[in-house]
């Protein structure tokens, strides 16, 4: 099994026509993901990706002509919050938005209707989810991974990158790796995934990659504390040296009031008997000595 992405995933790319879209669409489809619309309004009938996925004007029309289960949306921001609004209604069970610099205000919104429906957004601001060598959704490299039973949360992409190489360069392949994106509103947390891979009998690590601000990351130490005792599990948390006030690469990640900061978080964590790395590389051998076994 795999969370999120996997086998069963049929994807539609929203805002496929344009630069991004079409570029992480074609790599989505060479990994082997099941692309199989995109959505540009007005250009309904054409196709992208070299001619290999059709195109609609509407993510209902896309859903209703190819049986589409998932949604990666490469929309700019004025835009975004109603794309992902657009595949809700159109019955579009998973939605990634990759998109960053969505205002707060819309996302709060946006999140209450996705969780009315039943629905499940990652992001936005996310750099998507990969379960190496079955589906991978969004902008993550694909030649990094490798398939295996470790599962990989982060809230920044580019440290989910490092820490996935760096396991892969161990020899521990990943069951599926998630990057939640580093917005302060965003529509699924850590808890959540965590709970995932709890439920997932092929994820038998985990590594959570958190960063400053918000309280997140205690939140899901506090939950690993009592569900997850017994798993190997390793954290690392970027932003140490952060200064109070002062944004640091995510919307999100920002200390306030002396809350969020990295300490805080470590603290947290290690209570929950996660140890916590110093740098990405080091999360290979934690999860070792944690028991963790290829």
């Amino acid at each position: 099994m795999s969370i999120l992405v996997g086998r069963d995933t049929r994807l539609v790319v929203q805002g496929i026509t344009g630069r991004e879209g079409e570029f992480h669409a074609r790599q989505m489809a060479d990994y082997g993901t099941p692309v199989v619309a995109g959505v540009t309004p007005n250009k309904g009938g054409q196709s992208a990706v070299d001619g290999r996925v059709p195109v609609f004007d509407t993510v209902a029309a896309a859903a209703a002509g190819t049986g589409a289960n998932t949604a990666c949306i490469f929309v700019p921001p004025v835009g975004a919050p109603d794309a992902i609004l657009e595949a809700v209604g159109a019955g579009i069970g998973t939605i990634f938005c990759i998109t960053e610099g969505i205002p707060a205000l819309d996302m709060l919104r946006v999140v209450e209707v996705v969780r009315a429906a039943g629905a499940r957004l990652i992001g936005p601001n996310c750099p998507g989810a990969t379960s190496p060598g079955r589906a991978k959704v969004g902008i993550i490299p694909g030649a990094i991974h490798r398939e295996g039973r470790a599962g990989v949360v982060s809230r920044s992409g580019t440290l989910t990158y490092e820490a996935v190489q760096a396991m892969t360069d161990a020899g521990i392949g990943q069951s599926t790796c998630v990057g939640i994106g580093g917005d302060p509103i965003i529509g699924t947390t850590f808890l959540d995934v965590l709970k995932l891979f709890a439920a997932d009998p092929e994820t038998e690590a985990i590594v959570l990659i958190g960063e400053i601000g918000g309280s997140a990351e205690e939140e899901a130490a506090a939950w690993a504390a009592e569900h997850l005792r017994g798993v190997p599990m390793a954290a690392f948390i970027a932003g140490r040296t952060a200064p109070e006030g002062k944004r640091m690469g995510h919307a999100g990640a920002i200390i306030s009031g002396g809350s969020g900061t990295a300490a805080d978080k470590i603290k947290a964590l290690e209570a929950a008997g996660i140890r916590v790395a110093d740098s990405p590389t080091e999360i290979p051998a934690i999860l070792r000595a944690a028991g963790y076994r290829d």
